[in-house]
């Protein structure tokens, strides 16, 4: 098992981070069997916006074998969303049509797709304690080893020192692995939202 650098993402590293969107896409799970029609439906937004829009919150986890994580960040979340759905967002909708039908009928791909043209802007409150907030993922070769925690630190200390107040981030309600990986690094449950397989548990820490 190869060593893993942690580095700021540079142009070109699109590809290889929506890759690992695409692999943990299904409640931290392999989301290949559910999204294969549309490899970077996750990816176009839940990494491609901070890399394009947050230059100094993008870290990229790389081995010798490409890219295998990146963690994430936005300083306010608030004027980051604005961006997204003024900038981002039309270039999406324009380039994938809004599923019709009967929504039960959709398929995963279809589901991303609809949230493309009906976004979930969600920030728990008290938002002025948790303006900014994480997102994180890796690949399962990059697991269990300390990665995570060093690549979070990173974008912490980078809102620290930008005087942020604390950050707060959404995670599958089913993805149990990730709820103790985050309380170990002291986020505390603000909320939960959403019903069924859809259930998010929404967690902050101050700084």
């Amino acid at each position: 098992m190869s060593e893993c650098i942690i580095r700021l993402a540079q142009p070109g590293d699109e590809p290889g981070a929506y890759y690992v969107c695409f692999k943990t896409g299904n409640h931290g799970d392999d989301g290949e069997p559910l999204y294969r029609d549309d490899p970077s439906a996750l990816g176009r937004i839940f990494v491609g916006p901070y890399l394009a829009y947050e230059p100094e919150l993008r870290f990229i986890l790389e081995d010798k074998e490409g890219i295998c994580g990146y963690a994430l960040g936005a300083f306010e979340s608030k004027p980051f969303y604005g961006g997204y759905d003024a900038e981002w967002r039309p270039r999406l909708c324009a380039q994938f049509p809004a599923p019709i039908g009967d929504p039960a009928k959709w398929s995963p791909v279809q589901r991303v797709h609809s949230w493309y043209h009906d976004p979930d802007y969600f920030c728990p409150e008290p938002y002025e304690q948790y303006p900014s907030h994480l997102h994180i993922d890796l690949l399962p070769r990059a697991q269990g080893r300390g990665y995570g925690r060093r690549m979070l630190e990173r974008v912490m200390d980078n809102l620290r020192a930008r005087s942020s107040p604390g950050a707060h981030l959404g995670l599958s309600e089913r993805n149990t692995r990730a709820f103790g990986f985050y309380q170990r690094l002291g986020f505390q449950g603000l909320t939960r939202t959403g019903e069924g397989d859809a259930r998010v548990i929404y967690m902050g820490k101050k700084f």
